[in-house]
């Protein structure tokens, strides 16, 4: 992920991260941004996105106030007013434009969360603004970014994204982390919980992972157990403490019923064994 990153902030192309939900990539953007001192601009896409969400609109309750006062006070000609109502400051920038102005300190990281969710047709204006990375506004004209903001598309893959955009990107699935790398994230996210308990709750999601579940828990949801744990100043796990507790780590009501009581049990003990088998206190 380091490589794919650093190549493209080298080839000023987007990133385009693709993985399960909770695996921690919109936290990439983030990271970008604090690590490299940028704004952050996010842009969460749903289904029925348009321009005026993502790019600009026009602010029409100024523009026909203007209209009115400068019909009342006879001050302009209908051509001159005409042109006025669609200056600068009646516009209302979105995400998108924004990110093509400058800004001191550099080109902001611009975030394109979940693109799976919008339409085609959005992904097909999209592909047109980061070829250049400009916008025609017809009252106005072309705006081009004078430097290359840093994209960031992300995709929990419920639909497949045109291999045109993909093109245009730098690729990378983000998979679910390692036993040993989850242990890591969880000791920085949630420090304040135990060692043996962090050690307990990334085995015990690590073997839900394995297991035929609607929905998997990602770090996110790792992070946000240990945290609830840690509230409830929780040590270590024990059953009760599981079966109360995993509508943080769970959340589908079919997947909290095939795991709680016996289930949960059985994943504990083996779980502890192993911990205990590789000379781990608990």
């Amino acid at each position: 992920l380091a490589i794919a990153t650093f190549l493209a902030l080298k080839l000023e192309r987007p990133l385009f991260l693709e993985g399960e939900a909770g695996v921690g990539k919109t936290e990439i953007a983030n990271v970008l941004a604090t690590t490299l001192s940028r704004r952050l601009l996010r842009l969460q896409c749903y289904e029925g996105l348009d321009v005026a969400s993502a790019v600009y609109e026009w602010n029409y309750a100024r523009q026909m106030i203007e209209i009115r006062l400068a019909e009342a006070a006879g001050e302009r000609s209908r051509e001159r007013l005409s042109e006025d109502v669609f200056a600068r400051r009646f516009l209302i920038e979105r995400p998108l434009l924004q990110a093509l102005e400058p800004h001191d300190g550099g080109a902001p990281v611009l975030l394109i969360d979940e693109l799976d969710r919008a339409d085609e047709p959005f992904e097909a204006y999209l592909l047109e603004v980061l070829s250049d990375y400009q916008i025609t506004i017809p009252e106005i004209g072309t705006i081009k970014a004078a430097a290359s903001p840093i994209v960031v598309i992300t995709s929990n893959r419920t639909r497949e994204i045109h291999d045109a955009l993909k093109r245009r990107c730098f690729y990378y699935w983000i998979d679910y982390p390692s036993a040993e790398r989850e242990l890591q994230i969880l000791r920085v996210k949630a420090p304040d919980a135990e060692d043996a308990l962090s050690r307990q709750v990334v085995a015990f999601v690590q073997r839900l992972r394995s297991m035929d579940l609607f929905k998997l828990p990602g770090i996110a949801e790792t992070i946000d157990w240990a945290h609830a744990l840690t509230q409830l100043d929780v040590l270590t796990l024990d059953t009760k403490m599981v079966n109360d507790s995993l509508g943080a780590l769970l959340k589908y009501q079919d997947d909290i019923v095939k795991i709680r009581g016996t289930e949960a049990a059985r994943i504990l003990d083996e779980i502890n064994a192993e911990i205990a088998a590789a000379g781990v206190r608990r």
